[in-house]
């Protein structure tokens, strides 16, 4: 009889134990999935693994880190932002024909990067004082605003030669131990910081969690709901500029181009890092490693080969992958949150 019972007490240890690592797998599958592509990569005679390789991989992963950071406290707030593409190709826009137009590089950026905030305000005041769909109102936005780029730089590239300009992207920077990161990583980084401050250390940034987590509860514990969220859509637009005016700098160009598909890719990239469309969950490290995974995985399918075999991952090959990983996660979140509300 003894020995019965220590059997079903081991094995029940077992299935609570296995319980447990799944359940900390579901939160961390970004970090999973991170470390699955690196293992992936060493079977690979490219090696990525190099400073170099870093540091090209960190230069095109910034500006849509910079845009997951904003939309973080979009999607925390139970909402989406589909308008940040068209404002970082159109703040790139305008920052370059201000400086061609003569306007000093500091205020074109500066006008820039409000032009973002603008949008983010309307965007906002449609959102939350009027109470239309979140999905549907950034959405037509952001087909707006793609409208307006391609109106104010006639359908074609807009480049500039203003050294300045190119010196905010371009910089290398030194650093210890790893030599030199480029200046866009370093603003990247900048800006990651601070909105995880605010996210984590304001009275601000814990409201946005209250109010994702239970609207109405929020709303009847005191808190400005309405002003809360509004300010979590203007913060979304702030960084999507941003990350247009670097983006632009590191090309010397604003095209209505750039961004086409950034706002699905961003906006499933800070699920899959773990902050939660149900809202009230997550935070800008999570989504920046959601972010990290999408363009490791682009990466890594980009840079794979065997050597003395023939791998050939094209362009279309890619694309239906990172599709799949998308639908899969955005799959697990959704059972997640359903059986999160069967548990209650």
């Amino acid at each position: 009889m003894t020995i019965y019972t220590t059997h079903i007490q081991h094995r029940q240890d077992t299935q609570s134990f296995g319980k447990k690592v799944l359940k900390v797998l579901g939160k961390q599958k970004a970090l999973v999935a991170i470390a699955v592509i690196l293992i992936a990569m060493l079977f690979s005679s490219t090696n990525i693994f190099t400073l170099s390789h870093l540091r090209a991989f960190l230069l095109v992963a910034s500006p849509e880190l910079v845009i997951a950071f904003g939309v973080t406290f979009a999607v925390i707030c139970r909402a989406c932002d589909l308008s940040v593409g068209s404002v970082m190709s159109l703040s790139g826009i305008i920052a370059v024909q201000m400086i061609n137009s003569g306007v000093p590089v500091f205020l074109a950026v500066l006008m820039a990067i409000l032009s973002g905030s603008v949008i983010g305000f309307i965007n906002g005041f449609l959102i939350v004082k009027q109470k239309t769909e979140a999905f549907i109102i950034t959405l037509g936005m952001g087909l707006l605003l793609h409208g307006v780029a391609l109106y104010i730089s006639n359908g074609r590239p807009v480049s500039t030669r203003d050294p300045i300009f190119n010196a905010i992207s371009n910089t290398n920077i030194p650093i210890p131990v790893i030599g030199y990161l480029p200046s866009i990583v370093v603003w990247m980084l900048l800006v990651g910081v601070i909105t995880f401050c605010i996210l984590r250390y304001t009275s601000f940034g814990r409201n946005c969690y209250a109010l994702g987590g239970d609207y109405e509860v929020a709303e009847h514990s005191g808190i400005n709901v309405v002003g809360t969220k509004w300010t979590a859509f203007v913060i979304t637009g702030t960084c999507a500029a941003i990350a247009g005016v670097l983006l632009s700098s590191r090309f010397n160009t604003g095209s209505a181009v750039f961004g086409e598909l950034t706002p699905l890719i961003v906006n499933c990239s800070v699920v899959i890092g773990g902050t939660s469309f149900a809202g009230g969950i997550g935070g800008i490290v999570q989504s920046g490693l959601g972010v990290l995974v999408m363009h490791m995985l682009r990466y890594g399918l980009s840079m794979f080969s065997i050597e003395g075999a023939f791998v050939s991952i094209n362009q279309f090959v890619q694309t239906l992958v990172i599709g799949i990983v998308i639908v899969s996660i955005i799959a697990m979140d959704c059972y997640a949150i359903k059986r999160k509300k069967e548990d209650v």
